[in-house]
């Protein structure tokens, strides 16, 4: 199925597709912007809200891969109305919710719903445009930050009602079963097509070949490290790399392949993608919060405001892509999202807003159109090769990402905090070490800081805004490094003639 010869029926179903993504990152958005309202109701500890919050990041990535070994096997329209079976029953549980148990495991059923969409819109819709993988990808995707922008209006604008339920929160969950009630009915009438791996016959060894024994020491690392975070231990970085080697040597052994060595590189520059991106939108409400102007609700209509930038942009991603090609806007963005990363370091009041509109110009591209890359340059690897891009992003993220901004952090406010200035502040609120993945970090208490008096306390946010603001500039060496990998890419097209799509006839 071409692009020439898509017609009426394969829009509703790319439209479905659409939907299905806006209904993920709606129940993302209304969450992240509802975990407070958690907190005060259900006297969540800052560890718990980690924990569900982790419960909704872990299982997405490892329903991807899963689902992307199977989905060609057991049929796309089953797996879609699973995605949708699942997000009905986690809601069903959220809104009966009486505590942290509940809310963890209603969250995990989440992620594998929203995990499970992923694994099916993106190989569906690479086969429906498979003339024009990059373009489409990249409006598939829009899908994503206008679920979160919808999901954080509806927050932002009906902060305190609750009409049919007992708590603001229960109307918020409640509101999810909108757009997952509509993918549903738009998914139920339609027909998948055959994925054009399948539909080339190629065979699933030569599916795995593509990512091979390298990439899949990659995957199994980060995998592990998510299961063992998800049971509530530190992983080390030695056990992960030994699982690693186990997993990546079955593979060499099963594929005789190390893996396609673009495939490779691409695997390499996901990780510090989703951290420039997702990573630095978990640390923006914190930087707004104390950086930005004194305005009800400042934070949530910025990340409105990123989100309808990134939605209408990416609808118009095609004549971009036409004319500087998936390599070349993935180079642009990077230097863009490094200049909007600087500036955002340096931003206070009502100058972070033009500092997120550069950000938000930089991360745009950059997901989705790896996406169109992956599946324009790997249509052998199916399914396995795109949701794997996505897996270890996400992966990365939760295991190395997060966790080195937080330890970054927790170093840098220590040296700020030890400055002769702070020193008698300090003393009074310094915490116990605590280990982690990158060994032991230095830490606050924050009982001894809910008691300090006001003036102490704007002296520690006032080093706290700072310190926030320095991060974004360690966070742009990984735009760098990607930047880097963008332009050893586009040379090594050029040395070719050009970038040119990967027919799966090529093959």
């Amino acid at each position: 199925m071409t692009q020439t010869t898509t017609g009426k029926a394969d829009m509703k179903l790319f439209w479905a597709c659409f939907i299905a993504l806006v209904a993920t990152s709606f129940v993302f958005g209304v969450r992240a912007n509802t975990i407070g309202e958690l907190q005060n109701n259900f006297n969540l500890s800052e560890s718990q809200k980690g924990a569900i919050n982790g419960a909704g990041m872990w299982p997405f990535a490892l329903s991807i891969i899963f689902f992307s070994l199977i989905i060609d096997r057991i049929g796309y329209k089953l797996v879609a109305l699973f995605a949708a079976a699942c997000h009905v029953v986690s809601l069903v549980l959220t809104l009966r919710a009486s505590g942290f148990d509940d809310f963890y495991w209603s969250s995990l059923l989440i992620a594998v719903a929203n995990g499970t969409v992923e694994s099916f819109i993106n190989p569906v819709v690479a086969t429906i445009f498979s003339k024009n993988k990059s373009k489409w990808l990249n409006i598939l995707h829009a899908g994503w930050p206008c679920g979160m922008a919808l999901g954080a209006l509806f927050c932002a604008l009906l902060p305190e009602t609750k009409l049919f339920f007992n708590a603001v929160w229960q109307f918020r969950f409640a509101l999810c079963f909108i757009p997952v009630v509509l993918y549903a009915l738009l998914i139920l009438p339609r027909t998948f097509p055959v994925n054009e791996r399948v539909a080339a016959g190629v065979s699933y060894r030569d599916m795995l070949k593509e990512v091979g024994a390298v990439g899949s020491f990659i995957i199994g690392s980060l995998a592990y490290c998510a299961v063992v975070q998800m049971l509530g231990h530190e992983a080390s970085l030695w056990e992960s790399v030994i699982a690693g080697v186990v997993l990546g040597a079955a593979a060499g052994v099963y594929t005789q392949s190390l893996g396609n060595w673009l495939f490779i590189v691409v695997l390499i520059t996901i990780g510090p993608l989703a951290t420039t991106e997702l990573g630095t939108d978990g640390w923006m409400p914190e930087l707004l919060k104390l950086s930005g102007p004194d305005v009800p609700n400042f934070g949530t209509w910025i990340f409105v405001y990123v989100s309808v930038i990134m939605t209408v942009i990416r609808f118009y991603a095609g004549p971009i892509i036409n004319k500087v090609s998936p390599i070349g806007l993935l180079a642009i963005s990077a230097a863009i999202a490094i200049v909007g990363l600087v500036f955002l370091s340096n931003a206070t009041g009502w100058i972070i807003v033009a500092a997120a509109t550069v950000y938000a110009l930089g991360k745009t591209f950059l997901w989705s159109t790896t996406l169109g890359l992956t599946a324009e340059q790997f249509p052998k690897g199916g399914a396995l090769t795109l949701n794997g891009v996505s897996a270890v992003g996400v992966l990365f993220l939760g295991v190395l990402g997060s966790p080195y901004i937080g330890h970054k952090q927790d170093h840098d406010m220590d040296k700020r905090l030890s400055a002769t200035e702070h020193s008698a502040l300090y003393a009074q609120i310094k915490g116990e070490p605590k280990p982690g993945i990158f060994g032991s970090a230095p830490t606050l208490n924050q009982e001894k800081i809910q008691a300090l008096p006001a003036t102490q306390h704007q002296e520690l946010e006032a080093v706290q805004a700072a310190s926030k603001r320095s991060v974004f500039i360690t966070i742009a060496i990984l735009p760098g490094f990607m930047l880097a990998c963008y332009l050893g890419m586009f040379f090594w097209f050029k040395s070719r003639g050009g970038y040119k799509a990967v027919g799966i006839s090529d093959h």
